[in-house]
């Protein structure tokens, strides 16, 4: 598995989303920023990015992820500041 290959998985699982992965070896980071994570929390939004990688997961193709899923809001004010 590479960061290509998984950013278009997950621009399938989130078609409207701004999806920027990164790394290697079965170990990235992914940016997901998308409206659909409005009003929920984080262990939800982690929830939501996990349903279409637990088979690769499973599999040992994808070893660990970092998460940043946050809503256009969000990601406009982290932009602001540099995060």
């Amino acid at each position: 598995m590479n960061s290509e290959q998984l950013t278009e998985i997950l621009k399938v699982a989130f078609p409207a989303a701004e999806v920027v992965v990164s790394g290697q070896g079965g170990k990235f980071d992914l940016r997901i920023v998308d409206d659909q994570f409005e009003g929920k929390r984080p262990v939800a939004r982690q929830q939501t990015v996990y349903a279409p990688l637990n088979s690769y997961i499973s599999s040992g193709e994808v070893h660990a992820v970092t998460i940043r899923a946050m809503t256009k809001e969000e990601w406009r004010k982290a932009s602001l500041f540099g995060a």
